[in-house]
C-alpha cells in the first residue's frame, strides 16, 4: 500500500536560489527515500499519522474489552442497576418523613472549626481575630483554649459558609475545619415530643431520634411514620387555642387508627423548639401522651363497663342501686350531681354514675377485674417508639376498695398513650394492638383479641348514648357519629389529698361510631372556668368542645364524609316511635 511512497524516483538538483515548488495536494507522489529535508519531513508525519492510528485503536480495544464485552450476557436488570448507581452521600444520619411522604427531620451538611494549640504562635491575636467574625465566642474562654497545650480543641460547630471563608483568609497555621451535619427540623414545636432532638454530635438524645438513633445512623435510607402533618398542625392548632382559652397549664391530644393502632397525630402542650437550646428540666420538655401517667376519672368506666359484659355477670338491662352513697370499709363511693334512683347499665354510662360502676365491678370480683386490665396493656409499659415512657403505677392491694375506685377512675395511673390504645380494642371489634408510630410496623399483624365482637358493639352503643345523651353533648357532631365517654379527675395536693377544685379533664371518642375508623383523646390539665362555661369545670365543658372542635376540622382531611342522611333517618325513627307510643 505504501509501496508508492518508497518508489526510487529520478534524482533532482536545484541551483542556489531556485524556488523549490511543493504540490498543494500534498499526496506524496514524489516522496523518495533521500535524506533530503522534505523526504524527512514527509515520513515523520506518515509516523505519527501511524502512531496516532495505532493509540486510538488500543483505546477502542480497551474501552470495548471493560464497557461491552462483561455486559453481553447480562439481564438488563443489572445494566439498570449500574446506570442509576447512587453517588456518595454526606450526611450521615437519615431523615425523618411523615406519612405522605413529607419530610419532618433532616440533616444539612455544615462544617465544624478545631485548633490545635501547639500549632498557634499567638493565641492572643488569634483569639481576637475569631471573636470579631464569631461574635457569639467568649473571647477569655477561647483565648485559654487556645493557649492550652493539647492538641485539639473544638472552637465553633456548625459554621456558616461566610464564616468558614473568613476564618480561611485569614491564613493562620494551626486552625482547621471538619466536615460535620446539623439537625434541622423544618416544622419547628410541631413534632417536637415525637421527634425529639440530637445533642452537638448527632446523635439522638430524645423521642424517636433517640429510641430510633441506631436505625437513623446506619442507614441513609428515611424513615417513615404513621404521622399526618396536615392532621398534627390542625391539632395542634385548635389544642393550643383552647389551652388558652381555658387557661390550663397544660395539654394532650392523641389521634389515632382504631383498627392498627398507627398514630396519627401526637401532641403535648407545652412544647419547644427541637432547632434551639432546651433546657431539659422545663415543663415544655416533658410529654404528657407517654411520660406521665395520670388517674384518668371516669374514662376508665369504659373499661369497667367492657369488662362487666364481657364477664357475663352483667348484662345492659341489669339495674343497680344507685339511690344513695356506696359504703365501703375504708370509703363512701357518691356520684357527682347523682339521678339518686336505680340505674341501668346505659344509664350508668350515660350520667356517669360512681356507684353503679363500682357496683358492676364489684359484682365480677377483683380476680377478674384485674385479668382484663392486664389484657388492656394497663399493667406494663408500652411497646412505642418514642424514648418517654413510664410504667403504668397500680394498687398493691387489690381488696373491695381498691376494685370499686378503680371502676370509676381511680387508684390506677395511665398514660394517655395507654387509655387511647386499650379503647381502640373495646371499639374496633375487640382486638388489641400495640401502639407504632413507624410507616412499616408489623404491629398491626400481631393483635390479640381482647373481647368478644358483641361486647364491643354493645360497647359502642353505650358510648354513643353518652354523646347523643349524656355528658358529652357537645361533642354530637351531626354527620359524623361520634361516640366517647368523659372523664374529671381531681389532683392530689402538696398534702396527698385531692383537691376538688383542681382537676385533669379527658375525653376519648371514636368516629364514625357506625364503622369505627379513628380514635381520638383529648387531656387538659388544671382547665379553668369561665363565662362560657359557667364556672365549671368539668370535661364536659371543656375537653369535649375541643374534641368536637378537632373531629370537625380533621374528618374532612381524613376523607370521612359526613353522612347527613344516617342523622335524618334516626330522627325519623324516633318521631315514629314517639308517636307509636302516643296512640
Amino acid at each position: 500500500m505504501f509501496g508508492k511512497y518508497f518508489s526510487k524516483k529520478q534524482e533532482s538538483f536545484y541551483l542556489p536560489g531556485e524556488e523549490i515548488k511543493i504540490d498543494k495536494n500534498f499526496s506524496f507522489m514524489n516522496y523518495t527515500c533521500k535524506k533530503d529535508a522534505l523526504s524527512i519531513c514527509k515520513n515523520r508525519l506518515v509516523s505519527a499519522i501511524l502512531a496516532f492510528i495505532l493509540v486510538y485503536c488500543i483505546i477502542g480495544i480497551r474501552l470495548f474489552e471493560v464497557c461491552v464485552a462483561p455486559n453481553l450476557n447480562k439481564h438488563d436488570v443489572e445494566e439498570d442497576n449500574r446506570l442509576h448507581a447512587y453517588a456518595n452521600n454526606p450526611i450521615k444520619r437519615a431523615d425523618i418523613l411523615d406519612r405522605n411522604g413529607s419530610v419532618i427531620a433532616t440533616s444539612l451538611p455544615t462544617v465544624n472549626l478545631f485548633a490545635n494549640p501547639r500549632l498557634i504562635t499567638n493565641p492572643e491575636k488569634t483569639a481576637k481575630k475569631l471573636v470579631k467574625i464569631l461574635p457569639e465566642l467568649n473571647y477569655n474562654s477561647l483565648y485559654k483554649k487556645l493557649a492550652s497545650k493539647k492538641t485539639f480543641v473544638y472552637l465553633k460547630r456548625n459554621l456558616t459558609p461566610s464564616q468558614q471563608y473568613q476564618i480561611n483568609y485569614l491564613g493562620i497555621p494551626g486552625l482547621d475545619f471538619e466536615n460535620g451535619e446539623k439537625r434541622i427540623y423544618p416544622h419547628k414545636k410541631l413534632f417536637s415530643h415525637l421527634l425529639g432532638f440530637t445533642n452537638i454530635d448527632n446523635k439522638g438524645i430524645a423521642g424517636i431520634e433517640k429510641a430510633q438513633n441506631e436505625r437513623l445512623t446506619q442507614s441513609d435510607i428515611p424513615l417513615s411514620l404513621t404521622i399526618d402533618a396536615g392532621v398534627q398542625y390542625t391539632i395542634h392548632q385548635i389544642l393550643s387555642e383552647q389551652m388558652a382559652h381555658f387557661q390550663a397549664v397544660g395539654a394532650a391530644a392523641i389521634l389515632m387508627d382504631v383498627d392498627t393502632s398507627e398514630v396519627l397525630s401526637l401532641v403535648s402542650l407545652p412544647d419547644y423548639d427541637p432547632n434551639l437550646s432546651v433546657n431539659p428540666n422545663s415543663r415544655s420538655f416533658f410529654n404528657m401522651t407517654t411520660k406521665g401517667v395520670y388517674e384518668p376519672g371516669s374514662v376508665l368506666k369504659v373499661f369497667n363497663a367492657a369488662m362487666s359484659l364481657e364477664s357475663g355477670k352483667v348484662k345492659v338491662a341489669d339495674k343497680f342501686d344507685a339511690t344513695q352513697p356506696l359504703k365501703l370499709k375504708y370509703n363512701v363511693i357518691k356520684d357527682y350531681r347523682g339521678e339518686n334512683r336505680w340505674l341501668s347499665v346505659p344509664e350508668i354510662m350515660i350520667y356517669s354514675s360512681n356507684i353503679g360502676s363500682a357496683q358492676m365491678a364489684l359484682k365480677v370480683g377483683g380476680a377478674e377485674q384485674r385479668q382484663f386490665l392486664q389484657k388492656m396493656g394497663f399493667f406494663d409499659e408500652l411497646d412505642f417508639e418514642i424514648a418517654e415512657k413510664s410504667k403504668p403505677i397500680t394498687p398493691k392491694r387489690w381488696g373491695d376498695s381498691t376494685i370499686a375506685t378503680v371502676a370509676y377512675g381511680y387508684g390506677l395511673a395511665l398514660s394517655p398513650m395507654h387509655v387511647i390504645t386499650a379503647f381502640s380494642s373495646v371499639v374496633n371489634g375487640g382486638i388489641y394492638h400495640e401502639p407504632t408510630i413507624l410507616k412499616n410496623s408489623n404491629k398491626k399483624d400481631n393483635g390479640y383479641r381482647v373481647m368478644s365482637y358483641n361486647t364491643s358493639k354493645q360497647m359502642r352503643n353505650l358510648l354513643r348514648l353518652v354523646v347523643t345523651e349524656g355528658s358529652a353533648k357537645k361533642a354530637n357532631i351531626l354527620g359524623y357519629e361520634v361516640a366517647g365517654k368523659t372523664g374529671t379527675a381531681n389532683k392530689l395536693s402538696a398534702n396527698g389529698k385531692y383537691n376538688s377544685k383542681v382537676v385533669r379533664t379527658t375525653f376519648v371518642a371514636t368516629f364514625p361510631v357506625s364503622k369505627p375508623k379513628y380514635a381520638l383523646l383529648v387531656m387538659l390539665d388544671e382547665p379553668k372556668g369561665n363565662k362560657e362555661t359557667w364556672g365549671f369545670t368539668t370535661s364536659g365543658w371543656n375537653a369535649v368542645p375541643t374534641g368536637a372542635r378537632i373531629i370537625s376540622a380533621v374528618a374532612p382531611q381524613l376523607n370521612v364524609k359526613a353522612n347527613y342522611d344516617l342523622d335524618t333517618a334516626r330522627q325519623a325513627r324516633i318521631i315514629e316511635a314517639s308517636y307509636t307510643k302516643k296512640r
